[in-house]
């Protein structure tokens, strides 16, 4: 890897007047990445100075996500990746980012079984999709950004099949980024560390597609109009912004699902967590978001995700049965923290309400869905 730094981020890097010696930088950036730095050249063809180097291949995105923020620049739009986003907390034996949970950002747990979660999702849903990761017809980016991403797994795949495109996923938590031991490490993928509840850093014009999938457990209930606002602003005139949300209410449409049964009030004692702060049920104005913001061409849908393999069409039996695998999961991972910690909920009573939801979810007679919404929108030429 050859790494160039102009003026200004030699001084971010090394406080000293200048000029400075490559040799004396090289040993700054070996002293703060901890990786063999090796100069190559110093240049002064232009008005601003700089110095080249050859940097050891750093063996993991954690590795590259520590090193990018201690090169960072007085000028970058991304903030040094700060030690306090990476504390955790420990409630009945998941770890949640210390970070999200004081400051009500996100209340779902950050360790490797949530990855692990969150991997299988993807597949479910690459299925519902059919495998179709960017819905706009016609749309051959350049440039994405991926809001929330979570595990990586949609960006890591976007990357992998658009090899010309530059793939940016922001997520307030770095914690779930796999290493590469589980995938390749890809030059045209990078991951930053921001709370997309602020305003965008991004200039505007920067981007041909914008993917927000799962925010509404992340994004305030008070930020979505302005949210889809700075989408709006960072795409490129023509660009598109995808949006994908469940609407983590429990639906049957047999009528055979009532208040008295778990899922019902799961999905009841989960909206009332958090009310005021979240808002769950943005699935269903996403298209009145994207068209009050301005955008074109805004089409949307909802699609009903079977819990278990109850539908009659072999498809859609088949991602009711991959769903199935992974519903108890959900229903511990989206809930635990605000039933137990914000309803103060007893540990063995919010056990017993996962273990009767679960048992429900499984039946194939109570035809069980959560509502899946999908919109897309085109930012004005």
């Amino acid at each position: 890897m050859v790494l160039g730094f102009p003026a200004n981020c030699l001084r971010a890097l090394c406080p000293c007047p200048l000029p400075i010696s490559a040799h004396a930088l090289g040993a700054k950036l070996m002293e703060q990445t901890g990786r063999p730095v090796v100069p190559i050249e110093a240049t002064s063809k232009s008005a601003e100075r700089t110095i080249a180097f050859h940097v050891s291949p750093l063996r993991s995105l954690a590795e590259r996500l520590t090193f990018l923020s201690s090169i960072r620049s007085p000028d970058s739009q991304t903030e040094n990746l700060d030690e306090t986003y990476r504390h955790t907390i420990t409630v009945h034996g998941r770890e949640y980012q210390k970070y999200s949970i004081d400051n009500e950002i996100s209340f779902q747990p950050v360790d490797r079984d949530e990855a692990n979660r969150l991997e299988l999702q993807n597949k479910v849903f690459n299925k519902v999709f059919d495998n179709r990761l960017i819905f706009p017809r016609n749309c051959e980016p350049q440039r994405v950004l991926d809001c929330g991403h979570g595990a990586g797994s949609w960006a890591f795949q976007v990357a992998e099949n658009f090899p010309e495109c530059k793939v940016i996923g922001v997520d307030i938590s770095p914690h779930m980024i796999p290493d590469d031991d589980d995938y390749d490490v890809m030059e045209n993928l990078e991951f930053q560390v921001d709370d997309l509840n602020r305003p965008f850093t991004f200039p505007p014009e920067d981007f041909d597609l914008v993917n927000s999938r799962m925010m509404a457990a992340g994004i305030d209930g008070s930020r979505w109009t302005s949210y889809i606002q700075d989408i709006k602003r960072v795409l490129k005139p023509g660009g598109w912004v995808q949006l994908v949300e469940i609407y983590f209410n429990v639906q049957s449409d047999n009528g055979s699902l009532t208040e008295k049964h778990a899922l019902r009030q799961w999905s009841t004692k989960l909206m009332s967590s958090v009310e005021g702060v979240k808002d769950l049920r943005v699935g269903t104005r996403l298209r009145d978001l994207l068209l009050a913001a301005g955008l074109k061409e805004v089409e949307s849908t909802m699609i009903p995700l079977p819990l278990c393999e109850w539908a009659s069409e072999p498809r859609m039996r088949d991602i009711g049965k991959d769903n199935r695998k992974i519903t108890r999961r959900l229903l511990t991972a989206v809930a635990l923290y605000p039933l137990t910690q914000r309803l103060h909920m007893p540990h063995d009573e919010f056990q017993q309400l996962i273990d009767q939801a679960q048992k429900e979810a499984e039946s194939p007679s109570l035809k069980t869905y959560f509502p899946l919404y999908v919109a897309i929108g085109r930012k004005p030429s």
